[in-house]
């Protein structure tokens, strides 16, 4: 709960995180009303019956699939235009089905719905974690999932009072332009937010080519590599020593170091290999001595910062675990994929 009292001063305080915030919350008011609008569509637009609701839901989960190969494009780039286009998809599309009867037309409409909502989910929780520390990050998204619950449960009342006012086509029409309302009241601001954001480029290319993080969604890789800090390490300088605790992982962005285990040169690590997984993923201390072999330049992930992306996503949990227990039992290089 105090974290919670903490990122709500925040938001109070910082109008750039405040104003990304309101737009996830009425994404979330959408999301809300389009449980009742489907059916409302089923019923009344298209007079199918209630079981086509579950047709236009699958279209809907369809759109959002197919973002994904768009998303992937949003990493380490400008996310200003992305949102302005996602918005303007979601408005056109959902309104559009209220002047839509044909079956085919309406589903692929909703498709549309679902297309622009995911690019929307993704851009704006990516900005999100451009503009706040990243110490400060998780009392903001504690923050964000409460307003996310609030919109869903306005978004449910949304659409009976939309109805009740001006029918199936004022609720259609009106839910549409929840999202479009949120950014005209802060449009230009998200533009200079987006350009003034720090985009983490080199680290973004760093991560991404790690076996480690390469199944992590764009908005965990970008906001892990907002965590990054760059360290330097000159020739023979100590990087990690075996019995020490483990609160660092390093991933190698230039040169090679050397693995020492009990006295004994068990390998030479470069770009793009990681250290240090083993004590944060099993909380033991540190089961090698590496030392830099010539000048070494690491990125460090503090070990809070690692564990949340890790325990946080099956896939990458299950690549890490695997690399822990291969170096553990001396089997290196790293176990397939």
């Amino acid at each position: 709960m105090a974290a919670v009292l903490q990122g709500i001063v925040i938001l109070k305080r910082r109008p750039q995180p405040r104003l990304l915030a309101g737009l996830i919350t009425a994404q979330y008011v959408l999301i809300g009303a389009l449980d009742l609008l489907l059916v409302v569509l089923a019923i009344s637009v298209l007079h199918r019956g209630a079981q086509w609701s579950g047709y236009l839901n699958t279209a809907y989960g369809v759109g959002g699939l197919a973002a994904g190969a768009l998303t992937i494009t949003l990493l380490g780039r400008r996310l200003g235009i992305p949102i302005m286009f996602a918005v303007a998809t979601v408005f056109l599309a959902l309104a559009a089905t209220a002047f839509a009867p044909k079956p085919l037309i309406t589903l692929l409409l909703v498709g549309a719905v679902g297309f622009g909502r995911a690019v929307l989910d993704t851009a704006t929780r990516t900005l999100l974690q451009r503009t706040v520390p990243s110490d400060l990050l998780g009392r903001i998204f504690g923050v964000v999932e409460g307003l996310s619950m609030a919109g869903l449960a306005l978004g449910s009342l949304l659409v009976p009072l939309l109805t009740h006012l001006g029918g199936t086509r004022a609720a259609l029409i009106g839910t549409a332009a929840v999202l479009p309302l949120a950014v005209l009241l802060g449009g230009r601001a998200i533009t200079s937010l987006d350009a003034a954001a720090n985009v983490p480029v080199v680290e973004i290319a760093l991560l991404r080519s790690m076996k480690h993080f390469r199944a992590l969604p764009t908005p965990a890789l970008e906001g892990l590599a907002q965590a990054a800090q760059r360290r330097i390490f000159v020739d023979g300088q100590t990087i990690i020593a075996q019995g020490d605790n483990g609160d660092v992982f390093y991933a190698i962005a230039e040169g090679e170091v050397d693995v020492w285990v009990d006295g004994i040169h068990v390998g030479l690590r470069r770009r793009p290999e990681g250290l240090g997984e083993i004590a944060l993923v099993r909380k033991i201390p540190r089961s090698a001595t590496v030392v830099a072999k010539g000048p070494v330049v690491l990125y460090a992930l503090e070990a809070e910062a690692f564990l949340t992306v890790v325990t946080g996503h099956d896939a990458t949990r299950r690549y890490v675990d695997a690399v822990a227990t291969s170096r553990l039992s001396g089997r290196d290089p790293e176990p397939p994929e």
